[in-house]
């Protein structure tokens, strides 16, 4: 059986009973283990699933959202040690961007004694900087209701007359192929172009995001630092495109 009608009977085999084993591919096309092995390795690298062990697993795409009520009790610990870890390469005199999300909302608290300007487009941090009297400027646009974030053209178009020292951004997939992917759109163009504003850019996220593909691609992995919490075994691979920077 060719290679190419190998990948399609595994991905239907997937799409049907979600979890495959190894011996029932095996089975199916008649191919060594080796083989099998090697097509899943190509079909997870090309995001198509996930190998997990004697078999592979279907890989969904993200296109549903967590509110930001939903995200505001998750991993709490885990992002206040990557929001210190953040928090700690923000230096006096910084021109800031803080994306929406609760991660990045949780590195506020850790800026009230540095002498920084920040730019968002979150209402819910925009709040936060400003309870803690950190010189704040607020990017305009759509209000999305989930996220409680400005995005969108006009969001984009607002952020053009800045320049940031740093950018600290929220991701809902991060990919060793596929690279950095959102759900939305509109806020998919904001993370873009907050990316190409700044000298350097960090993404920050839990281990739940590592290796998921969203619906909307942001940018290549060499576009941004990764600060995780995730062990160095899961990040290894992602080090071979970007720099990782373990929060623990």
């Amino acid at each position: 059986m060719l290679t190419k009608k190998r990948h399609q009977l595994i991905l239907e085999l997937l799409a049907r009973e979600e979890v495959v084993k190894m011996q029932t591919i095996v089975e199916r096309t008649g191919a060594s283990e080796s083989t099998i092995r090697r097509d899943l390795s190509q079909l997870e690298t090309a995001g198509h699933l996930h190998r997990v062990h004697g078999g592979a697993t279907a890989n969904h795409l993200q296109i549903d959202e967590p509110s930001y009520v939903e995200k505001t009790d998750r991993f709490v610990d885990e992002k206040n040690q990557i929001a210190r870890a953040a928090a700690d390469l923000i230096e006096d005199g910084m021109y800031v961007y803080l994306d929406a999300g609760t991660t990045t909302l949780a590195i506020v608290p850790y800026l009230e004694q540095k002498a920084i300007t920040v730019v968002t487009n979150s209402l819910p941090l925009a709040n936060t900087l400003l309870y803690h009297r950190i010189p704040t400027f607020v990017v305009g646009g759509q209000l999305k209701h989930s996220t409680q974030a400005l995005v969108g053209y006009n969001a984009r178009e607002g952020m053009l007359i800045y320049h940031f020292d740093v950018a600290f951004l929220g991701m809902n997939g991060v990919h060793p192929t596929q690279g950095f992917t959102t759900p939305d759109p509109e806020e998919a163009l904001v993370k873009k172009t907050a990316i190409e504003l700044a000298k350097k850019s960090y993404v920050l996220v839990d281990e739940t995001k590592l290796d998921e593909i969203s619906f909307s691609r942001v940018a290549p992995l060499r576009a941004a630092t990764i600060i995780t919490m995730a062990s160095n075994e899961q990040t290894a691979k992602y080090s071979q495109y970007t720099e990782v920077v373990n929060a623990k």
